[in-house]
């Protein structure tokens, strides 16, 4: 098969999704089938694609949409559709559209599936609800114009929405109505799209960790330590919750080291608070690492922490941390029954005392562990590999390309 990945951002650039696609890409040409990837061109300063990626990459004409020029947007229309056509032209003919994106991306992939006469399989990797509500109070008038948008992209939807969706389910059920299948990361995110009427059946297709660099780090030794080492790994902005587990840190009183790897907005008031608090002798900022990097932090650490509640339609780092033999502190209940593995930690509540109270209890066990300290056993990694994930997503393509198949 050759199968056309349409997403938001540029597989190169930073981001969950990214390493995602990224990843299925290479484990499903590992099965024979060919990949390409549309998406924005990337502006990041000094950025050029790798010789082995060119053939992969199809970048669309784009705006660089932050400051840093990391990420960009393509508007869906005429212009678009031409470049897309014409890198498309070159190669052979596609047989699926797969939507990794819910906004531009979702549009685009949707216009071009179109004209290409070829099913599309839907993955909704966005809570764009929470999401919205997480970085505006005028959520609902950004939904309204998120619906206008797409109609105007799109014209009227060509499948059946479901009436009880609203506000950004809404918007997600009249892009998922041209859809043969929708498909979500997490069970927790499938069962939320289909109870908001997103489409009535979505099936859940987890993104997988890396083989070869789960393998490569495991081999690594960890290092020596005195203490418990904690690690937090992403995007430094509100819905991460970030700055309550800095405060939780100062409240629990742990005797823990405990490092920050990423970057984003609130990066100039986490390090404020972390010196306001007087914790920098126990908490470091390393900032953001290249993704092997990142595994091997997790892999030396002795708990992962994860703070977002209600947000993640998957939760990565979870996943990668399991594999590696790391567990976790888990906010959010949904991640941690969609990881289920032990052992584990689990918050109570959303308050800074109930996070201080998990850590101190956390740190507590890990310190009467020993040097060894808990470990996820090796039996359960499997599970998390995309070499596993790959096989899962041919079978749903195949089912994808049957007539009627949604």
């Amino acid at each position: 098969m050759h199968i056309l990945v349409v997403t938001d951002q540029h597989a190169e650039s930073l981001g969950g999704v990214q390493v995602a696609i990224r990843l299925q890409r290479r484990f499903l040409e590992r099965l024979g089938h060919r990949v390409t990837v549309a998406a924005p061109a990337l502006h990041r300063p000094g950025y050029t694609t790798a010789r082995a990626d060119r053939e992969a990459y199809i970048d669309l004409p784009s705006h660089a949409l932050t400051r840093d020029r990391e990420y960009g947007i393509s508007l869906p229309g005429a212009r678009t559709d031409r470049a897309l056509a014409a890198a498309l032209a070159r190669l052979p003919r596609v047989d699926l559209v797969h939507l990794q994106g819910d906004f531009w991306g979702a549009m685009i992939g949707l216009r071009a599936a179109r004209g290409l006469r070829v099913p599309v399989v839907h993955t909704m990797h966005n809570h764009v609800d929470e999401g919205t509500r997480a970085v505006t109070p005028l959520a609902p008038l950004a939904f309204q114009g998120l619906r206008l948008w797409r109609s105007l992209a799109l014209g009227r939807p060509r499948g059946a929405v479901d009436r009880s969706s609203r506000g950004a389910w809404r918007y997600l059920a009249e892009l998922a109505s041209e859809a043969a299948l929708v498909t979500a990361p997490s069970a927790h995110f499938a069962d939320e799209l289909m109870r908001h009427g997103v489409a009535r059946e979505v099936l859940v297709t987890p993104n997988g960790v890396d083989d070869e660099a789960i393998a490569e780090v495991r081999a690594r030794p960890r290092t020596p330590r005195v203490r418990p080492r904690l690690v937090w790994l992403g995007r430094m902005s509100q819905e991460k919750r970030v700055l309550e587990f800095i405060d939780a840190i100062a409240e629990s009183g742990i005797d823990a080291d405990v490092a920050l790897h990423g970057a984003g907005l609130l990066l100039p008031r986490v390090e404020a608070r972390i010196a306001e608090l007087g914790l920098a002798d126990r908490v470091a900022v390393p900032g953001p690492v290249p993704y092997r990097d990142a595994l091997a932090a997790m892999r030396d650490a002795d708990a992962l922490v994860q703070t977002s509640i209600g947000f993640e339609t998957q939760g990565l780092t979870p996943f990668e941390a399991a594999a590696l033999g790391t567990p976790t502190i888990f906010c959010d209940p949904e991640i941690a029954d969609d990881v289920a593995v032990t052992p584990e930690w689990r918050v109570a509540d959303a308050s800074v005392s109930a996070l201080a109270q998990t850590l101190r209890r956390a740190v507590g066990e890990l310190s009467a562990a020993g040097r060894e300290g808990l470990r996820v056993p090796d039996a359960a990694a499997q599970r998390f590999l995309q070499s596993t994930q790959a096989a899962r997503l041919v079978e749903l393509y195949e089912r994808a390309r049957i007539p009627n198949a949604g």
